[in-house]
């Protein structure tokens, strides 16, 4: 988290005497500060109930940032065993918060969420930042903090100068917080865009979720986190709608993406492309959306027409997998195999993808298959089966480490005032694969 010159330290006020303090704020300090940013209001739900459980049972020491640190992710993936989960446990994985909530422990320390700007979002400038912080303790009354801040003189970008903002936190139990929405709606200016990044698993508080997300303000969401059925069903619905929808999920298949079309972009394998015959898909652990996304991607780009999915048992922990057939332009079928894969040490988030595999077969030329995988390990299940006799391109994908922070900057900095049309067509063949 990058410093910031702040005019004021944050300020606990009595809920109801918010709205005239922030007018009185702007009225006075902010506008000899400069004025403010004419940009956009963020606001954030961040439950953060992994590093909340991960300090109260004593793994962290604290403060609560709100952040999915490495310092959080490290302790997460120590507690997977403690918690007796099996160990293709994400960190990040919302049963592994509920199984922390078991453990004794009362530690407690300052929470802090909500009252720094990251350095990567503080770069575009938002004028109002809101943050939701639920506590633990469901019954802890709610607290409203407000603080300004402007960018320090080296973080201003050529002749843009000062753009102050300011920063709101509503922190409290949950009842506590889903009483304060109503205080917040009139404190989300009408002629600027609103962003609301609902930063948790997309299975609890629908009500709240609801409320908040209102069109035409836009939603990023996490579809690795919470059901999967939720996940697609909750993406498809507000893409029928109209409404601005982005997916960290989706995002962080770009590198497969790209590095999927470089592997067809010399001409000799561009005709292989119209002769799949399998696709197959390696991920960690039970949560399929990932995977599926990519597929559904896959099945839009090439023309493919669903024709049916099942589950494929396997009688393992990890869980069953998923299968499909589609049909191609020419009528002759594809077929899909999802599979989970137990995994040592997972990604960060659940479903991350560990490989794919495309079987082509191109007329009058020996069969293709295209391997691509996250890690040189992840390689071998998918050597397997009889590719030795097909014309066989390996190529390992490079996969960012970028913060959600840094990811929701690159948002707000493309503007997405719609849904990415690629996620818009991908997303409803997606939640038709998922079986029901």
């Amino acid at each position: 988290m990058a410093p910031q010159l702040t005019l004021q330290a944050p300020l606990e006020l009595p809920p109801q005497d918010v709205p005239s303090y922030l007018d009185s704020l702007w009225s006075k300090e902010l506008a000899e500060a400069g004025g403010g940013a004419v940009t956009f209001t963020l606001v954030v739900w961040e439950p953060s109930w992994l590093e909340q459980q991960l300090i109260r049972i004593g793994r962290l020491d604290g403060p609560i940032s709100g952040l999915l640190s490495d310092e959080v992710l490290e302790a997460a993936r120590a507690a997977v065993g403690a918690c007796g989960l099996p160990p293709f446990t994400a960190p990040s994985a919302p049963e592994l918060t509920w199984a922390l909530g078991s453990l004794p422990g009362h530690h407690s320390t300052e929470d802090l969420r909500g009252q720094f700007v990251d350095r990567a979002i503080s770069a575009h400038q938002p004028r109002r930042l809101i943050t939701l912080a639920p506590t633990l303790a469901a019954d802890a009354p709610l607290e409203t903090l407000v603080a300004a801040y402007c960018p320090l003189p080296e973080e201003q970008h050529g002749s843009r100068g000062e753009a102050c903002g300011d920063v709101l936190v509503l922190r409290g139990g949950m009842g506590a917080v889903g009483k304060g929405l109503a205080m917040l709606q009139p404190l989300i200016p009408d002629d600027l865009p609103c962003w609301v990044w609902w930063n948790g698993s997309l299975d609890e508080s629908p009500e709240l979720l609801e409320g908040l997300a209102t069109p035409p303000r836009r939603l990023v969401v996490d579809s690795s986190i919470g059901t999967p059925r939720r996940c697609l069903d909750l993406l498809v619905e507000r893409i029928e709608t109209g409404q601005s929808v982005n997916d960290l999920n989706w995002l962080r298949l770009r590198s497969w993406r790209e590095s999927l079309a470089m592997v067809f972009d010399p001409p000799s394998r561009q005709g292989a492309l119209s002769r799949v015959v399998q696709l197959d898909i390696d991920v960690e652990g039970n949560h399929p959306v990932k995977g599926l996304l990519l597929a559904a991607w896959i099945a839009d780009r090439l023309g493919w027409h669903f024709q049916s999915s099942y589950l494929i048992p396997t009688g393992n922990p990890e869980g069953d997998g998923v299968g499909a057939e589609f049909q191609r332009t020419d009528g002759d079928s594809v077929q899909l195999r999802m599979m989970p894969v137990p995994v040592g040490a997972p990604k960060a988030h659940p479903g991350a993808l560990v490989g794919l595999r495309l079987i082509c077969a191109p007329e009058g030329q020996p069969p293709l298959c295209v391997i691509l995988c996250s890690e040189s390990g992840g390689c071998m299940r998918l050597e397997s089966g009889g590719v030795a006799t097909m014309q066989l391109v390996e190529e390992l994908v490079p996969l960012p480490n970028e913060s959600e922070e840094m990811e929701m900057a690159r948002l707000l900095g493309g503007g997405h005032d719609t849904t990415n049309p690629l996620l818009a067509a991908a997303a409803p063949l997606a939640a038709k694969l998922l079986p029901q």
